[in-house]
């Protein structure tokens, strides 16, 4: 009787392909062959070009809009079983629908829960994802979900360029718990924003609670979509004396008038991963925007993952 250990394969969807390549290459691993054809009325169809069968497949992709990307791992995800693979990992460094983890008005949809179970009715078998806008999504999944936190790369970054008499500030109540950890783990005071919308996406009114005065200001974050909150924050503070804000956010979304609104807003340095790729229009300004990337933190968990060894130690908080 010939045993046959498992093959690891890492492959990615269209719109994730350039995370994909960086994490492929931190493991010394080339990225798997795959397809995708695409018909006139809208529908495509994916398709790996080698063998998968009996191989422990990772497929790496972002769901950030449009929903294609989404169903397009769907679908790489269900080839992978189809194809006899023995496990499928999806790594998705940004869930979207994250925002939709609880009924908060009635008659509305749990976006997470529903995509959720649609990774498990196509076939995965664990999921390995960044910053959840919410931790508790991950008991929306009846497999195991590698929870990493992109802190990791952000700390390395903040301790060798943190300037003098800096703070942390939470842009609002809902990411209190994030700032505080950074606050704490820094050993720097906290500053909270408090707002009220007057609609989604929308901002109404705005104030901070905390010393601000003649200080460095670091806005922390999980995602930047309209940078609405971001920019009205940054320049609340700038009023109340700060001597410099910038701020973090691991998944830069940046829809709508996100990138006009950082370019003229008192920012001076916006950091983000590259859980999803910045817009390449040559006519948009990008220069406060600094990337990180989290391809080795992503290759260092796959690695472990694969050959069964401990993660506690790949996160930081």
């Amino acid at each position: 009787m010939v045993l046959h250990t498992h093959r690891i394969k890492i492959f990615s969807c269209r719109s994730s392909r350039y995370l994909a390549e960086k994490i492929a290459r931190a493991l010394n691993m080339e990225l798997g062959s795959s397809k995708v054809t695409d018909f006139s009325d809208g529908e495509f169809q994916p398709a790996f070009d080698e063998s998968v069968r009996g191989a422990t497949v990772f497929i790496v992709q972002s769901t950030f809009p449009p929903t294609d990307n989404l169903f397009e791992l769907l679908m790489m995800i269900d080839a992978a079983r189809r194809a006899s693979a023995h496990q499928v990992v999806a790594v998705i460094p940004y869930f979207g629908w994250a925002r939709q983890d609880r009924k908060d008005r009635p008659r509305v949809s749990i976006g997470a829960k529903l995509v959720a179970n649609l990774l498990a009715a196509a076939g995965c078998n664990r999921v390995m994802t960044c910053d959840l806008h919410a931790d508790q999504i991950q008991g929306f999944f009846d497999f195991p979900v590698d929870h990493i936190y992109a802190s990791k790369v952000f700390l390395s970054h903040i301790r060798a360029n943190m300037p003098d008499k800096f703070s942390i500030a939470a842009p609002d109540m809902g990411g209190a718990k994030r700032a505080n950890a950074y606050s704490r783990i820094l050993g720097c005071p906290l500053i909270m924003c408090h707002k009220s919308r007057e609609r989604p996406n929308v901002v109404g009114s705005m104030t901070a609670i905390g010393d601000v005065e003649g200080r460095n200001i670091l806005i922390v974050d999980d995602m930047i979509d309209t940078a609405g909150t971001i920019t009205k924050a940054a320049d609340m503070l700038s009023d109340k004396g700060a001597l410099s804000v910038r701020c973090l956010a691991t998944h830069p979304v940046f829809s709508g008038q996100a990138y006009e609104r950082i370019a003229r807003s008192k920012l001076e340095e916006v950091l983000v991963t590259d859980t999803i790729p910045l817009t390449t229009d040559p006519n948009v300004d990008t220069s406060k925007i600094k990337v990180l990337s989290v391809a080795d933190t992503f290759a260092d968990v796959i690695n472990k993952v694969y050959n069964y060894e401990s993660i506690s130690n790949s996160f930081v908080f």
